[in-house]
């Protein structure tokens, strides 16, 4: 049994002066980690960075405006096509990425075939996550 959920799409990149850059991504979900999407992100001068994030925040985000601090995701529609947007800070800057929204609701309805909103705490293995938080901060 398939116990991820992998897409890759392009995202662009709105940089300064509106310059917009192609940014090959992957998404990814775990069953082992039932709450969280990952992006991975493969043009970054210094290698692939990777954000995680909560896959409640993407739902809503497909939809309507979510998210508050680090993470931000809205839906928009430009020139008859359907849009999602990504804005993500951290302390080093931040970054506005825009891709198709339909590839991505597909993808995440294939996560939530995987492992249903209503089994996320079942599939949670807390002990796991607890072991492993105590081991990286000794």
């Amino acid at each position: 049994m398939t116990n991820y959920v992998d897409h890759a799409l392009d995202m662009e990149l709105t940089g300064p002066e509106g310059v917009r850059v192609t940014v090959p991504t992957r998404l990814r979900y775990r069953a082992d980690e039932p709450l969280a999407v990952q992006f991975r992100f493969d043009r970054a001068p210094s290698g692939p960075v990777l954000w995680v994030f909560a896959r409640e925040l993407l739902t809503e985000g497909l939809s309507a405006p979510a998210g508050e601090g680090d993470v931000r995701v809205w839906p928009t529609r430009a020139d008859g096509r359907a849009l999602l947007h990504v804005t993500l800070s951290a302390p080093g800057g931040s970054a506005h990425l825009t891709t198709a929204l339909n590839p991505v609701r597909e993808w995440l309805c294939r996560t939530y075939r995987l492992v249903p909103a209503e089994r996320e705490s079942e599939a949670l293995d807390l002990e796991h996550h607890l072991t492993r938080f105590l081991e990286d901060s000794s």
